[in-house]
C-alpha cells in the first residue's frame, strides 16, 4: 500500500514504476494514522479484564464463580415478565428523547415514596445509570475542569471522565477508617478554580459505605461555599442493612439548584440489561442541557420503559424481599472474610460490594492466577482487582472488590475457594 503525505490520492502518477522512481521513500515507509490519546489512555474495566482467562478456564471444565461484577442472580419481578408477554405493539418505535411521559411519571411516583419531590419536567430518562453519569459530567464541566471524587470509587467514573475530557480529583478513603469521608478541611484543600462539582455514590459502590446525614451536610456546606454542583449517584438507595436512613441529596433544599441526582433500575429490579436510568435536577439549565444530550442520542430504550413501568410504580414489596436476601448474603461474606488471616475489610453497610485488602504482593496477579493456575474441586473464582477502583495511580494494589451477588450456597463455596486460594498463593510467595 502506498502512503501519501499530502493526502491527495489524485496526484499519484498512473505509472507505478515512474511513481517509485520519483518517490523512492514510499517503498519502505507506510504512514499509518494514529488513534487518539483519549483512546490510548482509556482505562480498562477492572470488572471485565479477566474474561479471556475465564473462558479458558471454562473450556478446561473448571466452574468459575463470578464475584467480579454486580450482576445479581435474583429473578426479575414477575410484573416485568408479564409485561414482556403482553407487549403487542407491531413496531418498536423511537421514543421521546427525554423518556416516555408515563414512565417519567412512574419515576416521580417512585421518588415520592422516599420523600423526594421532582416534577415531571425535572426528570430525564437515560440509557442506564452510566449515561446519566456522563450527561451530568458534561452538563457541569468543560474540558479540563475538575470533579472531586472519593476513592475507592465506581470504576466507570474514570471512564466517563476520560470520555468527557474531565479530570477527576481523587481524595482517598481508607479501609482502616471504614471508608468514611475525610475531614472538611481535607476536601476543601482539593478545591481549586477548576473544580466544578463533587461526585458521590451513596450507598457506595465499591465499599458498601452508607454516608451519614452529617457527612452529606458537610458536602452540602462546601458546595454552597464554593458554588459547586453535587452529583449524587443513588442507585443502591434501598440497599441499607444497618438501620441507617439513606440520605438523598434531595433532602437538602438549600442546594436544590446545585444538586443532580443519578439513578437506575438495573440493580433495584435485577434488570441490568434493560439499560434504563434517570438524571434529575431542579436546575433548569442542567435539565435543558440534558435534554439536548438526550436528543443527540435520539431516545432511551422504548421497550424497557414499557415493561418496567408497573414495577417502578409498585416496588416496595418486591424490594423488601430482595433487601432481606442481601442481608443474609452479607452475613455469609463477613463471616468467611473475618476468618481468613491477614485480610482487612470494613463490614459493608449497604449496596452489595466489599473492598478487602489481601495479604498478597499484587491483587491483579492473584486474580489472574486464580483463573489460570488454581482450582479447588474443579472450581475457581473471578474477582476484581482493587486498583481499577482508584483514580490515583498505584493505590489499591493489594485490594479486591467482591460483589456478593450469588445465592448463599454458591457464595459460601466461592468464599471457601478464596480462602484456599490465598493459602496456596502465599506459599508461592515464600
Amino acid at each position: 500500500m502506498w502512503g501519501n503525505p499530502c493526502g491527495f490520492e489524485s496526484h499519484r502518477p498512473h505509472n507505478q514504476e515512474n511513481f517509485k522512481e520519483l518517490y523512492p521513500f514510499y517503498l519502505f515507509k507506510v504512514i499509518m494514522p494514529k488513534i487518539s490519546k483519549r483512546a490510548q489512555t482509556f482505562p480498562r474495566s477492572p470488572m471485565r479484564i479477566f474474561f479471556p482467562y475465564d473462558e479458558a478456564a471454562r473450556k478446561k471444565g473448571i466452574k468459575v464463580y463470578h464475584l467480579n461484577i454486580g450482576q445479581p442472580d435474583l429473578e426479575m419481578p414477575s410484573l416485568v415478565y408479564r409485561e414482556i408477554r403482553n407487549f403487542k405493539e407491531k413496531i418498536l418505535p423511537y421514543g421521546r428523547s427525554q423518556g416516555e411521559a408515563e414512565f417519567i411519571k412512574a419515576w416521580q411516583e417512585y421518588f415520592k415514596n422516599y420523600q423526594i419531590d421532582f416534577s415531571q419536567d425535572e426528570i430525564m430518562i437515560t440509557a442506564g445509570g452510566s449515561e446519566a453519569i456522563i450527561f451530568s459530567m458534561i452538563a457541569v464541566c468543560d474540558q479540563g475542569e475538575e470533579i472531586i471524587v472519593f476513592e475507592p470509587l465506581y470504576a466507570n467514573y474514570n471512564s466517563a471522565a476520560c470520555l468527557a475530557g474531565i479530570k477527576l480529583k481523587p481524595i482517598s478513603c481508607l479501609v482502616e477508617n471504614g471508608f468514611r469521608l475525610p475531614s472538611k478541611q481535607e476536601i476543601e484543600n482539593k478545591i481549586s478554580s477548576k473544580t466544578k462539582a463533587i461526585l458521590i455514590c451513596n450507598p457506595n459502590n465499591p465499599t458498601g459505605t452508607v454516608y451519614t446525614k452529617a457527612e452529606i451536610q458537610m458536602l452540602v456546606d462546601l458546595a454552597k461555599k464554593h458554588h459547586l454542583f453535587i452529583l449524587s449517584d443513588e442507585v443502591y438507595r434501598e440497599f441499607v442493612y444497618t438501620g441507617k436512613k439513606h440520605q438523598s441529596i434531595a433532602y437538602f433544599p438549600e442546594i436544590k439548584n446545585q444538586a443532580i441526582l443519578l439513578d437506575s433500575v438495573s440493580k433495584r429490579f435485577n434488570a441490568c440489561g434493560a439499560r434504563i436510568g434517570c438524571l434529575c435536577s431542579k436546575n433548569e439549565e442542567v435539565i435543558k442541557a440534558a435534554l439536548k444530550f438526550t436528543q443527540a442520542r435520539l431516545s432511551p430504550p422504548y421497550l424497557e420503559q414499557k415493561i418496567l413501568l408497573p414495577i417502578l410504580k409498585n416496588s416496595k414489596f418486591y424490594l423488601k424481599k430482595v433487601v432481606n436476601e442481601y442481608k443474609k448474603r452479607r452475613k455469609v461474606i463477613v463471616e468467611v472474610l473475618s476468618k481468613i488471616p491477614g485480610v482487612e475489610f470494613k463490614e459493608p453497610e449497604g449496596a452489595f460490594y466489599i473492598i478487602a485488602k489481601l495479604p498478597v504482593d499484587d491483587a491483579e496477579k492473584f486474580a489472574k492466577w486464580l483463573l489460570t493456575d488454581f482450582s479447588y474441586g474443579r472450581k475457581t473464582i473471578m474477582i476484581a482487582p482493587g486498583s481499577g477502583f482508584y483514580a490515583t495511580e498505584g493505590l489499591g494494589k493489594k485490594e479486591i472488590r467482591i460483589a456478593w451477588i450469588l445465592n448463599r450456597k454458591d457464595l459460601a463455596a466461592a468464599m471457601d475457594i478464596l480462602k484456599r486460594g490465598l493459602e496456596e498463593y502465599r506459599k508461592l510467595l515464600k
